[in-house]
C-alpha cells in the first residue's frame, strides 16, 4: 500500500468538499481581547475573534493573570506527574473545592480538558456499573459519545431533546435496571438548551441516574455561573454535573462534581485520571481565580447578554439567518461548505474578522454554517463591523435572507 498517497487522497477529498480545516496563526494580546495578530496568509495583521469560546475575556483577566504568575513564582511549571504519583498539589485540592462549591455537591476532580472528564467519567461509570444502560441524547458531544461507546455498557440514542422518545426507552427496561441518563444543558452547535426539570423528572420515575454536561454553560448562567441546573434551582437533583474551565473560566481543564463516593469511585478506576500527568499549578490556579471571580461578580454575565442580544438584533434587521435559541451561541446558517469556507476566508482577509467555519462533521451537510459568540468585550463598533461585513458577503454569494415576518 501506498500510506503516503492515501493520506494524501483522502485529504483532497476533503479540500474538494470544502470540508479541510485551516488553522489561523493567531498570537493574543494580553488585555486586549478580542482583538489578536494573525501572522501569514492573507488576513496578515489586526483581526476581531468573534468564535471564541473565552465566552467572557476571562482568559486575559488580571485576577486570572495574577493568579497564575503567583503561582508559578511559587511552585514552577509543572506539576511533577499523575496526581497518584506526584502531581497532586495545594492549588488542585483548592480548585476543586471551588467547583464542589459552585455546584453544591460534596466534592469534584479535575481533569486535564473537559473532553477527557466526560470520556473517563462516562467510560468509567458505564463500564463498571453491572447491567448499566446508558440513554444518551442524540446530539451529545463526541467526547460523551466516546467515553459511553469504549465503556461496551447497552445504550440506548433518545432523539434530541425528546422527552417522549426518553420515557418511551426508559419505560421499555426494568425499574430495577441501573440506568444512566447523559445529555447537556446548552447545545454548542444549535444553541438550544436542554429541558433539565423534565430530565429530572423522569429519571426519578424511572430510577436513572443523571449525567449533565454544563460545558457551555458553566460561568455563564445562575447567581454564581454553576450553569443552566443553578439557574433553574435543579443541580441538587442531578447525579454528575460536568463542566470545563477552558471556556466560560478562560483557562483549561475538566471536571466533574458528585458526591464524595461517586467522585472517588471515578478517581479510583478511571484510566483517564489515573495515568495521565496533571494540570500544571498555575493552570488550576488561574482557573480557581476566575471561578472565585465569576461567583461573585454578575457584571460580565449581565454585559455578555447584553452584547448577544445586541447582535441578534442586528442580524435580524438585515434578514441574515440565524438559529433563534435561548443560549448565548449565534448560528449564522450558510448550508453550503464551500461558501461557508469561502466567507470566512473573505471575512478574515478583507475585513479583519475571524470567525471559522462549522463544517460537516461537526454539523450535518446542509447545515454549514458560522458560529457566531459575542463576549463583553466586544465594542459597538466591533458589531458594526461584523454585521456590515456579513451584509456585504451575503450580497456577495447571493445567499437567502430571511424574509421580513420571520424576523
Amino acid at each position: 500500500m501506498d500510506y503516503q498517497n492515501f493520506f494524501r487522497s483522502a485529504l483532497d477529498t476533503l479540500r474538494d468538499e470544502g470540508n479541510y480545516r485551516v488553522f489561523a496563526n493567531l498570537e493574543r494580546h494580553r488585555g486586549a481581547f478580542p482583538s489578536a495578530a494573525c501572522r501569514g496568509g492573507p488576513g496578515e495583521g489586526e483581526v476581531t475573534i468573534w468564535c471564541s469560546n473565552d465566552y467572557l475575556g476571562m482568559g486575559q483577566h488580571p485576577d486570572v493573570l495574577a493568579a497564575m504568575h503567583s503561582a508559578i513564582d511559587a511552585s514552577g511549571a509543572g506539576a511533577g506527574g499523575t496526581r497518584n504519583i506526584s502531581g497532586t498539589t495545594h492549588a488542585h485540592v483548592e480548585l476543586e473545592a471551588e467547583l464542589a462549591d459552585l455546584h453544591g455537591k460534596e466534592a469534584a476532580l479535575l481533569f486535564t480538558s473537559g473532553y477527557v472528564s466526560n470520556w473517563a467519567a462516562l467510560g468509567t461509570l458505564a463500564g463498571r456499573i453491572p447491567g448499566l444502560t446508558v440513554l444518551s441524547d442524540a446530539l451529545n458531544h463526541a467526547s460523551m459519545i466516546e467515553g459511553i461507546r469504549q465503556s461496551k455498557a447497552d445504550r440506548m440514542i433518545w432523539r434530541h431533546n425528546d422527552l417522549a422518545d426518553l420515557e418511551e426507552k426508559l419505560a421499555s427496561l426494568p425499574l430495577d435496571a441501573p440506568k444512566l441518563i447523559a445529555f447537556e444543558s446548552v447545545y454548542s452547535m444549535d444553541g438550544d438548551i436542554a429541558p433539565i426539570a423534565e430530565i429530572c423528572d423522569l429519571a426519578e420515575r424511572y430510577n436513572a441516574m443523571t449525567y449533565l454536561d454544563e460545558v457551555h454553560a458553566v460561568g455563564l448562567y445562575g447567581p454564581r455561573g454553576g450553569g443552566v441546573a443553578e439557574r433553574e434551582g435543579l443541580m441538587d437533583r442531578i447525579t454528575v454535573i460536568e463542566g470545563t474551565l477552558g471556556k466560560a473560566f478562560g483557562v483549561m481543564g475538566g471536571y466533574i462534581a458528585a458526591s464524595t463516593d461517586l467522585v472517588d469511585f471515578v478517581r479510583s478506576f478511571a484510566s483517564g485520571f489515573i495515568f495521565t500527568t496533571a494540570l500544571p499549578p498555575a493552570v488550576a490556579a488561574g482557573a480557581a481565580a476566575s471561578v472565585r471571580h465569576l461567583k461573585a461578580s454578575t457584571a460580565e454575565r449581565t454585559a455578555h447578554q447584553a452584547r448577544v442580544a445586541e447582535v441578534r438584533t442586528r442580524l435580524d434587521a438585515l434578514g441574515i439567518p440565524h438559529i433563534d435559541n435561548p443560549s448565548h451561541i449565534i448560528p449564522v446558517m450558510v448550508g453550503d461548505p464551500v461558501k461557508c469556507k469561502y466567507i470566512s476566508d473573505l471575512l478574515l482577509a478583507e475585513h479583519g474578522i475571524y470567525i471559522q467555519p462549522i463544517n460537516y462533521p461537526t454539523v450535518p451537510k446542509g447545515t454549514e454554517r458560522l458560529r457566531i459568540t459575542p463576549s463583553p468585550v466586544h465594542s459597538a463598533e466591533d458589531v458594526d463591523r461584523l454585521v456590515t461585513a456579513l451584509a456585504t458577503l451575503w450580497a456577495q454569494c447571493e445567499l437567502a435572507r430571511m424574509p421580513l415576518a420571520a424576523q
